[in-house]
């Protein structure tokens, strides 16, 4: 399982783009108008390797000295901290498929952690102050659905079957089987509740997103390419090999 990112890079990479020449254009022939990834994905389908590639095709065509491209996805939770002067122990009630909707209503009831609509708004605003530096792939947190107005945001959703899903994370993770098939469950069911209680949409709605790829079928590096070919508006586009 990939590491999260070192927290220490995303606050560099968001100092960086304040920077006055941080906003470099492309070049003519390699015009990208698209300056925000969103990913949603269901639990298995490798999310953060793909979000890993996509970066570095995007970098590969961006002007030297550019703006770098940034993956959000569990350190956004330390951002929505940093951001919002908030103590690190509310870290635990912020992951989307983290508990059942009673169990969340009786710890804000003991005063355990504020209620989540503060946390999600705060987390909303969070995503959105990312997006407007651009140059970001945010991952989760229906960050599709809080950029939904931005014209310059792209939207992907990564989909498999159970059977595919589960056997990448058995894999991925080193569990067995039923850990495994319980993990995809708990992941997705917390994800598309998420969804549904705090923005009203269904995740699984294809009209939400630009492009949806079935990832076991196609391939993980066939997925990043294809994203990014697809953002250039070229299926023809040469994409740099994975090193």
């Amino acid at each position: 399982m990939n590491a999260p990112l070192d927290f220490g890079r995303c606050l560099s990479f968001i100092n960086t783009q304040l920077m006055p020449n941080a906003r470099a254009v492309l070049p003519s022939e390699n015009k990208l108008r698209w300056r925000v990834v969103t990913i949603s994905r269901e639990a298995g389908t490798g999310g953060h390797f793909i979000a890993e590639r996509l970066a570095e095709y995007l970098q590969a065509f961006s002007p030297e000295g550019g703006a770098s491209w940034m993956i959000f996805d569990r350190n956004l939770v330390e951002k929505v901290l940093e951001d919002h002067e908030l103590p690190p122990r509310l870290a635990r009630f912020m992951p989307e498929d983290r508990i059942s909707e009673l169990e969340d209503t009786l710890d804000e009831l003991f005063g355990l952690h504020p209620p989540s609509w503060t946390l999600v708004e705060k987390a909303g605003e969070t995503v959105m102050r990312l997006a407007e530096l651009g140059n970001v792939i945010l991952i989760g947190r229906a960050a599709n659905i809080i950029t939904s107005k931005l014209d310059y945001a792209f939207h992907v959703r990564l989909v498999g079957s159970v059977e595919a899903r589960t056997d990448f994370v058995q894999a991925d993770r080193k569990l067995d089987k039923k850990a495994a098939q319980e993990l995809v469950q708990h992941d997705d069911e917390g994800r598309r509740r998420y969804l549904k209680k705090y923005y009203h949409k269904d995740i699984d709605d294809p009209l939400l997103y630009h492009l949806v790829i079935n990832t076991p079928v196609v391939g993980h590096l066939v997925a990043a390419k294809l994203i990014a070919a697809t953002m250039f508006s070229r299926v023809d586009l040469e994409l740099p090999a994975h090193r």
